[in-house]
């Protein structure tokens, strides 16, 4: 046994290696909660629930901490923290991801696993709810407390109804029935009443128990298929209610050591149709016991007295079994494991018939006591004389032979002739013996290669053109069909094959291994020539069966063919539906128990009686849609008169005529492989293969565009809807400018009126400003008289202070000009020496190029002198002497020139220092325009440039007094630039004295 401690884990997997339940006790795991806190303590689980698919369950504990347990995919999450201990839980709503969940605050919520979030809270009762039924549908769930009952709508969560009681008469328990809408009150009296739950009609009241085995009842339980009701309370008898017949049927006496029964639950099982036979006690001693309601037997118990059982809980498929013990942990059994032992194979059947008295029965009569030994049946009343038929075996081996013997000690001739003396197999045994008449192989690898290829392309929309609201047993059919497909490709073509395998797969939908393999050998034995007129019906077996009618009722096949009626109307709705449309479902099983047992002609015959058993409803029709809806629909027929009708037929119809003539013997599937099954015109299949591929191809080329197309009016629909919604929406926009302009003008008129208001009292604050103004002025005019008159007196002392720095100043000036004079002679003396040298070094310049020039002339004297005449040389000595001549003037005019710039710079320094002195003197005159007088008269003086004859001067001897002339011009501009600058010093501080006289004046 593995264990599991969730701590203070949110999630993780449940068990960490496969578990694997031992037979003994059967607990596939152990799971606890303790804290590892500083104190560590164990938290106690209070409730559990399953889900509607058996594979998930959930509990909460005391401190209302509320866990999912994913048994399928080993996992567990903490979902949510109510903060309180929970009272009841539901987990098998509508919505699947939804659970209820009731508080000690009385208050019941609904959360979501999923999103972990309240869904709605739901509030009315005024004590501790202990009980919540939901309706098979999932829409309603009652909820129970001691006081009262409430009905609550679980689409909108609000009270539908509320049963009010007396105070003297308090509630056991309310709960719907399963798979009906009746719903069973039970009150602390005793009294039991059935309520419809739509209108709450009380349908029935269940009478009183007897009196020698009253008991008060406190818990209860019901069958799947709600036709056995069984109760139990503080006694060690349990009763057992019949509510189709409205009466106690059976006390049952548990062992002595039951002294109290504290709950009570059926265990599901897939072959029993609802009609549960298998029921769990839980007595006081904390160990719950499952008993066989039929045999009385003790089949197995769970739980012991050190580890007793404090509640408990069963899936709906019948495969866990939940627990909470009574040291707060959780057990998770396997039903399986509990019963390995019991489902072993039974011994031979030997059932005892019963008739019931016709007088009443008294409580000791319809009392049986629970043994792990036989079976034990009622005790017989003495006034009544039961009449009792045993079946025993024949031991005399005739019928013991090969043929005969099926698997597991089975003999099919027994069977038959079990089968006419009760007309249906047991309920309980009836997919057993199923399973040995059709032998089948349970080729789980072969079926696994073929689920494993996944979902036919046939069968991918199967559900648009079968609506199931089942999606379980869509899935079960879809999975079972593309299985069929995949074995032969035959079945992906045959139309009707949803409609024959439908019934068997809702009967088999929690085995589809088995439920494949019987639809496969239902095709290969009892659909035998079905398909060599494919695509069209059977036209070979119609005609089997219309030789059949003719030859036993004439007169109805003259009628259907009055009427245009032919085979395929009255005849083929019936085999392709394998009768499911026109029976019920007990019809069904009846029927197919006799169909198993027989030859595969026993189908065909079926269908011609089921015609003749209904001739006079057929003679009065005569419309075809009348015809066509007989045969699709319910009548009112016993089908126990139409299976006597068959084996009549299949006992007086000639041998010419008969199908078994026709058809083979029945063969089991092959052992771990499947057969081949080819009985079909392979080249219509194939052209119908290709003419679906290209069908479906060309069917995916108009989806794809469809699907443009709706993409694209996707488009434009959402277009225009925000183009609507932008409109919408600027309509908006306008009317809440125009409210908004409305209040901006209401507002403005109020600023008006406000500014109005200010516009008053500024003016009365502006009269008391000018009068404060006022009166500020004639002070600030005093304050400035006397600021005036200590500014002059400032003044003075500033004249005082400027004529001592003026004095002081001129003398500095005076003492500068003369150092500047100084200066003036010095560099006047500089340029004389500078001109002399330079004249010196012009004159050397000169003689050098005249001798060079001479001896360049004797050179050409004597060069040309044989060449020239006497008159050319002559020439050239007068050219010569005037070149010299002509040296010598420019030599004399640059002499003049120097004399009359040093004259002029003379003139000009003298006049400046005139000017600077009478400046001195006078300093308020103005001596601008006379300067610029001056500078006229200067700039009229001879410049050497202009004495200079540049054309009569030797080129090397005018560049050197050039650069000489402009070394003068640009020392006489500086120093006339100074001069400039001392005159506007003195002008600027002849001003400043001039001034003072004003500001004193003023």
């Amino acid at each position: 046994m593995q264990s599991t401690d969730l701590g203070n884990k949110e999630s993780g997997k449940i068990w960490h290696r496969k578990p694997s339940p031992a037979t003994r006790d059967g607990i596939i795991v152990n799971i606890i909660h303790n804290t590892s806190d500083y104190h560590p303590k164990v938290l106690r689980f209070l409730n559990v629930a399953f889900d509607g698919t058996g594979d998930c369950l959930i509990a909460g504990d005391h401190q209302g901490n509320i866990y999912v347990f994913d048994l399928y995919g080993n996992r567990f999450n903490l979902v949510q923290r109510t903060a309180q201990a929970c009272t009841a839980l539901a987990f098998n709503l509508r919505r699947k991801s939804e659970f209820l969940v009731a508080l000690a605050d009385y208050s019941i919520k609904c959360f979501d696993t999923v999103t972990k979030e309240l869904v709605s809270w739901m509030r009315g009762h005024e004590s501790s709810v202990f009980s919540i039924s939901v309706h098979a549908s999932g829409k309603y769930a009652i909820t129970t407390s001691s006081d009262t009952a409430q009905l609550w709508d679980l689409d909108t969560f609000q009270r539908k109804r509320k049963l009010n009681i007396r105070q003297s008469v308090g509630i056991q328990k309310v709960f719907f029935l399963p798979l009906s809408n009746t719903i069973l009150s039970c009150f602390k009296d005793n009294s039991i009443f059935a309520w419809e739950c739509d209108t709450l009609f009380c349908k029935y009241q269940l009478p009183a128990p007897p009196e020698s085995s009253s008991i008060l009842y406190k818990v209860f339980a019901v069958t799947r298929d709600g036709r056995i009701l069984a109760a139990g309370g503080k006694s060690n008898h349990l009763h057992l209610w019949c509510l189709e017949a409205r009466q106690l049927f059976r006390i049952i006496q548990m062992p002595t050591k039951v002294r109290a029964i504290r709950h009570l639950e059926f265990l599901p099982d897939s072959f029993d149709a609802g009609s549960n036979q298998v029921l769990g006690v839980l007595s006081q001693d904390g160990i719950m016991r499952f008993i066989n309601i039929q045999t009385c037997k003790l089949l197995f118990e769970i739980g012991s007295l050190d580890q007793g059982i404090s509640s408990s809980v069963i899936s709906p498929h019948g495969r866990y079994i939940a627990s909470i013990m009574e040291n707060g942990s959780l057990n998770v059994y396997s039903v399986q494991a509990l019963t390995q032992e019991i489902n072993k194979p039974p011994l031979p059947l030997v059932k005892v018939i019963e008739d019931l008295p016709k007088k009443k029965l008294s409580s000791s009569d319809l009392k049986m006591k629970v043994t792990s030994g036989r079976v034990q049946q009622p005790a017989k009343p003495r006034g009544s004389k039961i009449q009792t038929r045993i079946l025993k075996q024949d031991l005399t081996g005739d019928f013991e032979s090969k043929k005969n013997e099926l698997p597991d000690g089975l003999n099919k001739k027994r069977l038959q002739i079990l089968l006419k003396g009760y007309g249906e197999y047991p309920t309980k045994y009836r997919m057993f013996i199923w399973r040995s008449l059709l032998q089948l192989p349970e080729n789980h690898t072969a079926f696994s290669s073929l689920i494993d290829k996944g979902t036919h392309v046939t069968f991918l929309n199967l559900q648009k053109k079968y609506p199931i609201k089942s999606r379980k047993l869509l899935r079960v059919l879809q999975r079972t069909l593309s299985a069929l497909a995949h074995w032969s490709v035959i079945f992906s073509d045959t139309p009707y094959l949803p409609l024959l395998a439908f019934p068997f797969v809702k009967l088999f939908q929690n085995n589809q291994l088995i439920c494949f393999e019987v639809i496969a050998t239902l095709i290969i034995n009892w659909c035998q020539h079905w398909f060599e007129y494919f695509p069209n019906p059977p036209i070979n077996i119609l005609s089997m069966i219309e030789n059949v009618l003719a030859f036993h009722d004439k007169e109805l096949l003259r009628h259907f063919i009055d009427h245009d009626i032919t085979s395929q109307l009255y005849a083929w709705p019936l085999l392709e539906t394998v009768f499911s449309e026109v029976l019920t479902r007990e019809e069904w099983l009846k029927l197919f128990d006799n169909i198993f047992s027989n030859h595969p002609s026993f189908l065909l015959m079926t269908v011609v009686a089921y015609n003749i058993c209904s001739r006079v409803p057929l003679l009065n029709c005569n419309l075809k849609d009348d015809f066509e809806f007989f045969f699709h629909h319910r009548n009112n027929l016993d089908i126990n008169v139409v299976i006597r009708q068959v084996y009549h037929l299949m006992e007086t119809t000639p041998t010419d005529i008969h199908p078994d003539s026709m058809l083979n013997v029945f063969v089991a599937l092959t052992k771990g492989q499947y057969p081949v099954f080819n009985q079909y015109p392979k080249f219509i299949v194939d052209y119908q293969t290709q003419e679906r591929e290209r069908i479906r191809n060309d069917e995916l080329d108009y989806l794809r565009e469809r699907q443009t197309v709706e993409d694209m009016q996707a488009e434009v629909d959402q277009q225009r809807v925000e183009d609507e919604a932008w409109c919408q929406k600027q309509e908006l926009l306008r009317k809440a400018e125009e409210t908004r302009r409305e209040m901006l003008l209401q507002e403005e008129e109020k600023i008006i009126q406000q500014r109005q208001r200010l516009a008053a009292v500024k003016r009365e604050l502006q009269v008391k400003e000018m009068h404060l103004q006022d009166a500020a002025r004639r002070r600030f005019l005093k304050l400035q008289q006397d600021q005036q008159e200590m500014e002059l007196r400032r003044l003075d002392d500033e004249i005082g202070r400027k004529v001592y720095m003026r004095d002081r100043e001129i003398a500095a000036t005076a003492r500068d000009l003369e150092m500047r004079q100084l200066e003036l002679e010095s560099q006047k003396r500089l340029y004389e020496k500078n001109l002399t040298e330079n004249q010196a070094a012009v004159a050397k310049e000169m003689r050098a190029d005249a001798d060079a020039y001479r001896r360049k002339v004797d050179l050409e004297e004597h060069m040309f002198h044989k060449l020239i005449e006497a008159g050319e040389t002559q020439s050239q000595k007068t050219q010569k002497w005037k070149e010299a001549e002509g040296k010598e003037f420019c030599l004399r005019s640059a002499k003049k020139a120097s004399a009359l710039s040093d004259a002029s710079r003379k003139w000009f320094l003298k006049q400046e220092i005139n000017a600077a002195v009478e400046h001195a003197e006078n300093p308020c005159h103005k001596e601008e325009p006379r300067f610029q007088n001056e500078q006229e008269d200067a700039s009229c003086l001879p410049r050497t440039s202009h004495l200079n004859d540049s054309s009569e001067m030797h080129p090397s001897t005018q560049i050197s007094l050039n650069r000489r002339a402009v070394e003068w011009d640009t020392t006489e501009q500086n120093l006339i630039q100074k001069v400039r600058n001392l005159r506007q010093r003195l002008t600027a501080q002849a001003r400043h004295r001039c001034q003072t006289p004003h500001l004193l004046a003023a």
